[in-house]
């Protein structure tokens, strides 16, 4: 066998490994809508859910889980930048430096379970907080920070040395060569950082079930932090383990499809735009 057919032959097994893994994808999120779109009404996503009668919406859960998304975010990503932007650029191989490495990849292995016990004796009893917002998304934190720190560290990475160099040979401090030369050239590769976290903190269960609890505010939109924090994943847990309302099935149908379409509108809302102004910047 030639090199030639041996290239075929390989390039044959990625392609139907490619379409095999779209196939997989497309059926999957298929299912997913088709089951939940009709469940998709102005009731469902703006009224208040009950616990025996049929006929429930997830408003609450859905403004709880934006709120908490926001509050872990914004703790998270900058802290990571930060992070990522030291190690990368002033970090030496040092003691310290190692011990930063070591720290997250640690704190990436811990399982969320454990982060949510953990979350739980600190925050919820040690720190008062109770089942709460605030709680759930202070954990949420923990849960962030290794996936951003190591997304922000090698995207920056991967911005060629020349770049920096010829901004500092114009005049520029080393401060200004990475606010405006290095972090733009590496902000594609932060955002699909920021978009996977996004999408694991709309799932996350384990977490959130012991720091914000399963249960949400009397209001229904209620911005207070220590008020329940029940989100649309830990919802659909409910249901489906303990719920006792004779349509949970069509919730929990409603919940999945929901959650599927949020996590793709934060997926166009921040790749589209960032692909486009490379594209335009390169042309």
């Amino acid at each position: 066998m030639n090199a030639n057919t041996q290239n075929k032959i390989a390039m044959a097994g990625l392609w139907a490994s490619g379409i095999f893994i779209l196939a997989l994808l497309v059926m999957l999120l298929g299912y997913i809508l088709y089951q939940g779109l009709p469940v998709l009404t102005p009731h469902f996503l703006f009224s208040k859910s009950s616990d025996i009668m049929a006929g429930g919406g997830v408003g609450a859960q859905a403004f709880n889980s934006f709120y908490i998304l926001a509050i872990s975010m914004a703790i998270s990503v900058p802290v990571a930048l930060g992070a990522g932007i030291y190690l990368a650029e002033y970090a030496k191989e040092n003691k310290l430096t190692k011990a930063i490495r070591l720290s997250v990849e640690s704190l990436a292995t811990v399982p969320s379970i454990v982060l949510g016990l953990f979350g739980m004796i600190v925050f919820v009893n040690w720190m008062h907080m109770g089942f709460s917002i605030l709680g759930g998304s202070l954990t949420l934190v923990l849960l962030n920070l290794p996936l951003l720190v190591r997304v922000t560290e090698e995207a920056i990475r991967t911005v060629p040395r020349s770049y920096e160099e010829a901004s500092l040979a114009l005049g520029a401090t080393k401060l200004q060569s990475i606010c405006k030369v290095v972090l733009p050239s590496a902000m594609p590769g932060i955002l699909t950082g920021i978009t996977l976290t996004i999408g694991r903190v709309m799932g996350e269960t384990a977490i959130l079930i012991f720091t914000a609890g399963t249960t949400v505010s009397r209001h229904l939109f209620d911005t207070d932090v220590m008020a329940g924090g029940e989100t649309l994943a830990v919802h659909l847990w409910y249901l489906l383990s303990a719920g006792l309302v004779p349509d949970r099935d069509v919730i929990a149908n409603g919940i999945g499809a929901l959650l599927v379409l949020f996590i793709l509108c934060f997926d166009f809302l921040l790749i589209l735009p960032m692909r486009y102004l490379q594209r335009h910047k390169a042309d």
